[in-house]
């Protein structure tokens, strides 16, 4: 059976503060103040379910050559595109090559974790990498409106030097409508709490623990890890108990610092449990959702040698907390707001021209002369150098992950952005090539010239009119790991 191989996470930057949301609604429901406590990640305004998981795709693979993957699932409920393969704008962004077989998995809070268990059972010699991504919805006021959250996970699953090895996979489908989102609906609508919990959690969860540790010939005590995707308050803690299993055991959920972040959570939470564990732990990892998925995984020596990654520990730790509820319901296009004229342009992709150049775009592949060694992006057929000028001697180079300085800087705020002022400007690559490109996640106090910066795959427009996403790539302040070398993919 595959292991685990490597595992990685995306956690937005922006991190709204509960209490401001409870503040701005106390006048309508005084028991939001029940979840004032924490913060829950949310999306800049060029993020999405997309976007994220490419982020979290990169951070999983580092430097191990994505060309060696061979399939790739994307789990999540809410993406951008019903009637397009959303993975294979993954896959491009991460130049996973055509050969790659790629699916969305959709529909279920379980959808990563039934992938990860397909991917697990999955034939000798094949690598799959699975993303999981939400960026969900829900009802100004609402109590989801605090407890969910936006991140993305990824797991690579293969042969060969595994950091975790499955013991056991069990799953458990049953029909529980506890919550539903119709075609067409733009937010879940949900049952009785107190009936999900007590038909639904209590008792499906144990059961299901209890047959996993069996099958893999375990006992409640030999259990170190316990991650249980329901960052419900009490809940995670009752069912702990009923499984046999010490509390202590049991793993963070993360509902005080990310939120709920829908089919995302289980391996986001499995990021976040292998970043800490040792070699030679028992993980036990739960999924909740119309049935429950058990994964009772054992850690290896292979986990000592993993190369450092920014991770869900480190995505953490890069937070900006925010304040504005405001910017957290226009970003959500939950409230409308007057954009002004300068917004007001079609934003209408020639999808013919956005095929021809995907390797360029999304991958963001530029090229380097073969006679001058001149890096450039785009690619063209003659050299920029003016003292090259050489024809047909482009070779592919990739700047997705290639470290990259500013030169020049703007803050502007005559242009129109979604969340002003548009901060732009030239940015330098380690080993050469220049590109004027948009700054995202950046403070406007922080801009310098040569202040580090790494790519980040964003949303460049969206056509409303349409219903059609433009990613590219963004420049964003580098992390201590990103300033001083990419990783090998480049």
């Amino acid at each position: 059976m595959n292991g685990i191989v490597a595992f990685g996470a995306y956690v937005p930057r922006l991190r709204l503060q509960r209490e401001a949301v409870v503040r701005a609604n106390a006048w309508f429901d005084g028991s939001l103040a029940a979840h004032r406590a924490g913060e829950r990640a949310m999306c800049n305004f060029d993020e999405d379910a997309v976007t994220m998981a490419v982020e979290a795709a990169r951070d999983c693979l580092g430097a191990l050559d994505a060309a060696k993957v061979d399939d790739l699932q994307l789990a999540s409920t809410s993406l951008p595109y019903a009637s397009r393969l959303n993975a294979s704008i993954v896959a491009q962004a991460l130049n996973l090559g055509e050969e790659v077989g790629a699916i969305d998995v959709t529909g279920s809070q379980r959808g990563a974790t039934s992938a990860l268990m397909q991917a697990l059972r999955g034939g000798a010699g094949r690598r799959t990498l699975v993303v999981a991504s939400d960026r969900r919805k829900a009802k100004v006021a609402s109590a989801q409106e605090l407890l969910y959250g936006d991140a993305a996970a990824a797991v690579l699953v293969g042969d060969g030097e595994v950091i975790a090895r499955p013991l056991a996979l069990v799953s458990r489908t049953v029909d529980m409508a506890d919550h539903y989102r119709g075609a067409g609906a733009a937010t879940d609508t949900y049952w009785e709490e107190r009936w999900i919990r007590e038909e639904g959690h209590l008792r499906q969860v144990p059961p299901a623990i209890a047959d996993a540790l069996a099958q893999a010939g375990l006992t409640a005590a030999q259990v170190d890890l316990l991650c249980i995707a329901l960052p419900h308050k009490g809940v995670p803690q009752r069912l702990a108990k009923l499984a046999g299993i010490a509390p202590e055991r049991l793993h963070d959920t993360l509902a005080a610092s990310v939120g709920n972040a829908g089919a995302a959570h289980p391996l986001l939470m499995l990021a976040h449990a292998l970043g800490e564990a040792a070699p030679g732990q028992v993980l036990v990892l739960v999924a909740f959702g119309q049935g429950v998925d058990v994964l009772v995984l054992r850690t290896t020596e292979a986990l000592r040698a993993r190369p450092p990654r920014t991770g869900a520990q480190g995505w953490l730790a890069r937070g900006s907390a925010e304040h504005n509820y405001m910017k957290f319901l226009v970003f959500n296009d939950l409230l409308p707001l007057e954009r002004g004229m300068r917004a007001e342009n079609d934003k209408l992709t020639p999808l013919s021209v956005e095929y021809r150049h995907r390797k360029t775009v999304h991958g963001f592949v530029g090229g380097r002369c073969g006679a001058c060694g001149t890096a450039q992006w785009p690619r063209t057929d003659i050299c920029v150098n003016p003292a090259c000028g050489a024809t047909g001697t482009q070779q592919d180079l990739p700047f997705a992950d290639t470290p990259a300085r500013v030169m020049t800087y703007t803050a502007d705020r005559l242009a129109y952005s979604p969340s002003p002022p548009a901060c732009y400007g030239m940015v330098q690559f380690e080993g050469g090539g220049r590109l004027m490109m948009d700054f995202t996640d950046v403070d406007e106090q922080q801009l310098a010239v040569g202040l580090p910066m790494r790519m980040s795959f964003r949303i460049k427009a969206v056509d409303t009119a349409r219903g059609y996403v433009r990613y590219f790539w963004k420049a964003a302040v580098a992390g201590p790991q990103e300033n001083t070398h990419g990783n090998g993919n480049s």
